[in-house]
């Protein structure tokens, strides 16, 4: 460090050269924004504003009105302060920027602006320590070299004041410990500091020709001594660039570069080769980079230098804010490993800032601040910013108060009587129930305490540390009352503190409740119970245990073998249900087969052809459904039509591309006829449907897009009666392997309109199996968007949401015949993310439609039972109120009536009576009119009516 004397000795060359850096300084600014920052107050008055202030004016009061509801709104502070800047509305926007610094971190960019806009109004040197006091904020958000960068050439250019050129080095070794390390950025500060050496070096060299005085001489020698430091310093770093300095390095140097240095200079190089693939792997991939630097967090980590891993942690930081398992993982490094104080609870709380809703970084901040035997006060007043921070669970709420408590115990010294500690202790476990019972339980409907963990401790501290089993009796009369009574750890817990804490009559009394009230594990209480006696008590204890523990056992039996039984009954009744659409399926084939009977001429006859050639169709694969939000199944129709069979003459007027049609499906026959039924394998076929009807040649279309997934054995179309293509097919690959490639071809654009592929199953031998099984439960690291405009493509969407996180997927949800419905699902890489994309894309605006963005929660899903009507003649036919599509085109029942009042088989029907149905019975009523008989007076009063 220089001396006073030697301060004084340059004291008129150091005020020369700092006008000169100002002069500099000044000249680089824009003048018209001088005049305009000079001038912004009395713009602000000025009466005669034109149109477009007017509504800036206007804006600024309904964002300031905004913040006085909403103060966390970040965005709202962001879009305020870059307009209150813009109007030059400095003391205003002062203020702004001071609240908004208050309740979050601020950005780079937000930063540099203020002091830029703070650096312009400096005018004497009480303004410069409010510059100097504004950028020690600035420097404790974000660890980052373009405000130190700032800082450290605003320090400059006060460095002729007392005691200004150790300010300005002090400054810069502070901006060298925090991003000097940094391997893109660190040789900008690294430059600076060199560079201001050297301007302090010119102006102890003496003129040219004069012979430097001994005092000189010392000066000259000292800040030669400092800039070679600087440069070996800077060599013994991997930096980019390196090899530029170590060249300026060996130009500068007149007695060569020492060996020492040249050392350091190649294990630095070394050092820089390693990184050198992480460095280009960031460079290349965009924001938020989050999986780059895990990658170098882990290889820096591996290295073990803990400078090192700071800085990187400090980088990833930046540039993630927002992830918690990044400050978690940062915070617990520091804890165990650096261990410096500063450098530990600053990290602590900047973590609690930036993610103020993770319950697991308060809880780390409180250890923290403990570990580092910060004062009380501290320590309680973090805590209360912790219970405003806004959790997300109730449990959070418990967790903090937990380790709140823990921290209040361990301060107590439980040797004395009495001590304020302890009463503060007493006082925060009171509040912390209170607080649960009232603020939680409104909020999340559930104190998230359900086994009162917080009072069971409480009931050990003053049974083990007060000697008070007094009031953990009470306590634990409290927990019981709660709900817990029922369960019979919470009686084995009470009673393992009545056993070490309390006497053996208070022991016995809470294993004969516990006795009555378990209902989980009775006979484990029972069997406690038994064994307490055998220690303790006597004849008359033992006999009174017995008779109670028999009697609950026995009542517990009988309980349980009501229930056996009643389940029992279920299950018989689901069996017997599905034994009715069993026999009810079974009926549906011959009465199938009886209506095609009927029918006459020629169809008949290609029927019988057909089935004596092919025999019955074959079963189709599975319903399939789409897409997470997709609410439609498809229903598969038989393998039926012209496949497998010879096709009907053509009509003359036939649909388009009918002939086409027509002539691959007698094509069809001579290709199949060679492959018997047996020679299909599902396991090597697949299903494909939602083809357009109107494909032509579909086999040679179909084969086309398979041939890449394997070799092709067959493609069978499948047509109408009438030579129409249906619109699926099955592909049957001679490899197994193939399928799982052809799979992947789902939802590929066939002629505008997505194919669907799915594996081939038979629903004879697998009737449960479902190609996509609807999801109901939340999905909290995926969105759902709604609102979309139609013409919203898969890149306009990736490139709205991904300032917000990694996207894992995009889906855009289609109908059928591939047109958007407007809706998407985002998937992330975790909640955080999209949780914060949630908050930030809802409601905004997306070519003039507003968007509805939240969690991916499909609503469950409720399959109403299906009435099957029976089959045998006469039953009742329950009418259908609501269609498939909720109320048809008609209300008019298009059953006969003659079906209404169909006799059962073996009844006949009697002039004058009618017969019930056979599901009628005394007391029933069928669908047309109760059973009577009517005599012939009846008849006769009827005709006399008449």
């Amino acid at each position: 460090a220089a001396t006073s004397n030697e301060e004084q000795t340059l004291l008129p060359d150091i005020k020369e050269e700092t006008e000169g850096m100002e002069r500099e300084m000044e000249s680089e600014e824009d003048e018209e924004e001088r005049m305009r920052v000079e001038h912004s107050e009395e713009d602000e008055d000025d009466e005669d504003t034109s149109e477009d202030e007017r509504e800036n004016e206007a804006e600024i009061q309904r964002l300031e009105e905004q913040l006085s509801i909403n103060a966390f709104d970040y965005n709202c502070h962001v879009d305020l302060i870059k307009l209150l800047r813009q109007e030059g509305k400095l003391h205003r926007l002062r203020k702004a920027r001071q609240k908004m610094s208050e309740l979050f971190p601020l950005t780079e960019e937000i930063w540099l602006d203020w002091l830029k806009d703070e650096i312009r109004l400096t005018e004497d040197e009480s303004d410069r320590e409010k510059v100097y006091e504004l950028s020690e904020r600035a420097v404790k958000d974000y660890v980052c070299p373009e405000i130190w960068l700032e800082y450290v050439q605003y320090s400059i250019g006060g460095m002729g004041a007392e005691g200004g050129i150790e300010r300005v080095r002090s400054i810069f070794e502070r901006a060298l410990t925090a991003v000097g390390l940094h391997v893109t950025k660190g040789t900008s500060i690294w430059e600076a500091y060199r560079e201001f050496e050297i301007a302090i070096l010119s102006t102890v060299q003496p003129p040219p020709g004069s012979v430097p005085s001994q005092e000189q001489q010392k000066l000259l020698t000292a800040q030669l001594q400092r800039i070679h430091t600087l440069f070996k310093r800077q060599l013994a770093v991997p930096l980019m660039d390196m090899e530029g300095t170590f060249a300026e390095y060996s130009d500068w140097a007149d007695d060569g570069v020492p060996e020492t240095v040249t050392h350091q200079y190649r294990r630095a190089l070394q050092q820089m080769q390693k990184c050198k693939p992480y460095e280009e792997a960031l460079l290349v991939s965009e924001p938020p980079k989050l999986a780059e630097y895990q990658a170098y967090i882990d290889f820096e980590m591996k290295e073990g230098d803990p400078a090192r891993v700071q800085i990187i942690f400090e980088r990833a930081l930046a540039e993630n804010c927002l992830v918690p398992d990044l400050w978690i993982k940062y915070t617990a490094y520091l804890d165990r490993q650096l261990k410096i104080k500063d450098v530990v609870l600053s990290a602590h709380e900047r973590a609690v800032r930036n993610c103020p809703w993770t319950m697991g970084l308060w809880k780390s901040y409180l250890l923290a601040l403990e570990r580092h035997r910060e004062d009380h006060q501290t320590v309680t007043d973090v805590f209360e910013k912790a219970l405003n921070a806004g959790f997300i669970q109730a449990t959070d709420y418990v967790d903090i108060w937990q380790s709140y408590l823990d921290y209040l115990r361990r301060r107590v010294d439980f040797s004395k009587e009495w001590s304020r500690e302890l009463d503060e202790l007493r006082a925060a476990f009171t509040r912390s129930l209170d607080y649960l019972k009232q603020d939680v339980e409104e909020r999340f409907s559930e104190s998230g305490d359900l086994s009162c963990t917080i009072m069971q401790i409480w009931a050990r501290i003053e049974a083990l540390h007060c000697k008070n089993m007094q009031k953990a009796r009470e306590l634990w009369d409290s927990i019981m009352t709660k709900g817990n009574a029922k369960y019979a750890n919470m009686w084995l817990e009470y009673y393992n503190l009545e056993r070490s804490h309390g006497d053996a009559t208070h022991c016995r009394k809470a294993l004969h409740r516990a006795v009555q009230c378990t209902s989980d594990y009775p006979e484990h209480v029972c069997e406690v119970l038994l064994s307490f006696e055998r220690v303790e008590g006597s004849l008359e204890d033992w006999d009174g245990a017995v008779q109670k523990t028999e009697t609950k056992l026995n009542r517990v039996n009988e309980q349980r073998a009501r229930v056996a039984e009643k389940e029992a009954f279920i299950a018989r009744q689901e069996e017997e249900k599905a034994e009715h659409k069993r026999k009810a399926k079974a009926d549906k084939k011959p009465q199938k087969k009886s209506q095609k009977a009927n029918r006459s001429g020629d169809k008949r006859k290609a029927e019988d052809e057909y089935e004596e050639e092919w025999g019955e169709d074959a079963e189709l694969p599975s319903k399939r459904h789409k897409g997470d939000g997709d609410a439609a199944e498809e229903l598969m129709e038989t393998e039926s039509g012209l496949f497998g069979r010879r096709p009907l003459p053509p009509r003359k007027n036939g649909p388009p591309g009918y002939r086409k049609n027509q002539q691959g499906a007698t094509e069809a026959p001579r290709q199949t006829q060679d492959m018997s039924q047996e020679q299909r394998k599902d396991e090597n076929s697949i299903f494909v449907s939602n083809l357009p009807f109107n494909l032509e040649d579909p086999e040679s279309k179909l084969r086309e897009l398979f041939r890449t997934c394997g070799t092709i054995q067959q493609v069978r179309p499948v047509f109408t009666p009438k030579g129409v293509f249906r619109g699926y097919c099955y592909v049957q690959f001679e490899d197994r392997l193939a399928v799982p490639e052809a799979l992947k071809l789902d939802r590929l654009d066939v002629n505008s309109r997505p194919m669907f592929v799915s594996p081939c199953v038979d629903k004879n031998k697998n009737p449960d199996f479902k190609v996509f099984k609807f999801n109901t439960s939340m999905e909290k690291h995926k969105i759902f968007i709604s609102g979309l405009p139609y013409t919203c493509t898969k890149e306009q969407l990736e490139q709205l949401c991904k300032e917000h996180g990694t996207i894992k997927a995009i889906r855009l949800v289609t109908n059928r015949s591939g047109k958007p419905k407007g809706l998407a699902y985002v998937e992330y890489e975790n909640e955080t993310q999209a949780s914060q994309a949630v908050l930030k894309l809802d409601g905004t605006m997306l070519e003039n439609l507003k968007l509805s963005v939240a969690i991916s929660n499909p609503p469950s899903r409720k399959i109403e039972d299906k009435v099957v009507p029976s089959r045998i003649l006469g039953a009742a036919m329950p009418r259908q109120l609501q269609g498939a599509r909720g109320k048809g085109r008609t209300q008019i029942s298009l059953l006969p009536r003659s079906l209404h009042r169909q006799s059962t088989p073996d009844a006949k029907a009697e002039n004058g009576t009618v017969t019930d149905g056979v599901h009628g019975g005394p007391g029933t009523t069928n669908l047309a009119t109760q059973t009577k008989t009517l005599s012939n007076e009846d008849f006769a009063r009827m005709l006399l009516k008449k």
